[in-house]
Order: C-alpha cells, then structure tokens, then sequence
C-alpha cells in the first residue's frame, strides 16, 4: 500500500486554521495514526514539518509517542541537538519569503502551508517587496541560506525591518537565529499535522527570549 493509502484523511471543523488545508487535500493525523504508519510514511509526513532529513529520521525512530506534549518536546529536543549543516537543510527547504510564484512547482508538499504562513506578502506594497526582494538576496549571499523568519501574523512590511535588523548579524550569531526561528515553524506545523490548537502567542515570544542555542 502506498503512502496516500496508508493515511486518513480525517474532516473536522474543530480548528478554522485547518479548513484551508482540508479543503485542499491536505493530510491531517492524529498521534495513534503518526505512531502506526510506515517508518518511510512517518519520514514523509515529518519531513512536512522540519527539512532535516535526520530530524525526520530521529523522530521516526522515537516512535511511539504518548501524548502530543511528548512529541513536541522530543521535537524540541532532536532540533536542539543536530549540526548547523542538519539547519541549513531544514532552510533549504523553504520558499524565499516573498517567492510566492514558484511556491507550487518548488515546495509542493508544503505549499498549502508556506502560503498560509507568508500571507502577509501578497498584499504588500511594491516597494516593500522590492526591498524584501533586494534583502533576501543580500542576506543569502552573506549566509549562505534564505532568510528563516517564523512569517505567520506577520505582515511584509515587518518581515522586512526584521530582515534588515539581522542582517548586519555575524554567521555565527544569525545560524542560531535562524535556527530558533525554524523551530518555531517546525511548531506550529506538528501542530497542524495533529490537528492541535495553534501555538499561543505568548509561547512563541517565549522562544524568543530563552537561551540563544536552538
């Protein structure tokens, strides 16, 4: 049996931040079905989430999880102890913020969710997106990866001061950065892979002011 007939699409309104997602096929699991799926399917379905192959693979083996806390902090924990090369995979694996045109053909496992995620771009004004533009390909030519920002409820416009607030950073300052900011989005995508509630706010920020390693 393949993958798409090994999972479930389960149809439930208990969540607004998911119709979107239903209405376009995505596949949402619940934790028995994330423990008892094929170890490639489980890869696949982690690897939605977080472009580390070895985050994916880790997770897979940490299998069974008791409760979606439990798989969170493992989640957590995984990220936290992986090389720098093990990031800049998961960043590969992202759209450029504000690349919306080749979203689809480039990252269509996940574009439902990256689209979701920078809806605050489209919207922009141009000069705003030119300056993302011209910020991006600044920030990849210093680093070495795209520019990683947690995007949901951000507008461009904020993305950008943030863009432009880091980008002075030293590499070895921004990689942990970005690897915060990835963890975040790795976050709320478990989140919507088990069809939780969306991470608070205050969660978020509290990522933001704990210890600089990811």
């Amino acid at each position: 049996m393949g993958q798409a007939g090994e999972l479930t699409k389960i149809i439930s309104t208990r969540c607004d931040w998911n119709s979107s997602l239903l209405a376009a096929g995505a596949y949402i699991l619940n934790l028995a079905q994330i423990n008892t799926i094929a170890p490639a399917t489980a890869q696949a379905e982690f690897l939605r989430c977080c472009g580390s192959t070895r985050w994916a693979v880790a997770m897979t083996a940490g299998r069974p999880f008791h409760t979606p806390a439990q798989l969170l902090a493992e989640a957590e924990e995984i990220w936290r102890r992986l090389a720098p090369e093990d990031w800049r995979e998961a960043f590969a694996h992202h759209p450029k913020i504000g690349d919306l045109d080749n979203l689809r053909q480039k990252f269509a496992g996940t574009w439902q969710w990256s689209t979701g995620e920078q809806q605050g771009v489209p919207d922009a004004e141009e000069q705003v997106l030119q300056a993302l533009a011209a910020g991006n390909t600044a920030y990849e030519e210093k680093f070495g990866y795209i520019f990683i920002v947690c995007a949901t409820g951000k507008n461009a416009a904020e993305m950008l001061a943030i863009l432009q607030l880091r980008l002075p950073n030293a590499p070895e300052t921004e990689i942990t950065i970005a690897a915060q900011e990835q963890k975040k989005i790795t976050r709320i995508r478990l989140h919507k892979l088990l069809e939780l509630d969306p991470p608070s706010a205050a969660f978020l920020l509290d990522l933001d002011t704990k210890a600089t390693a990811p």
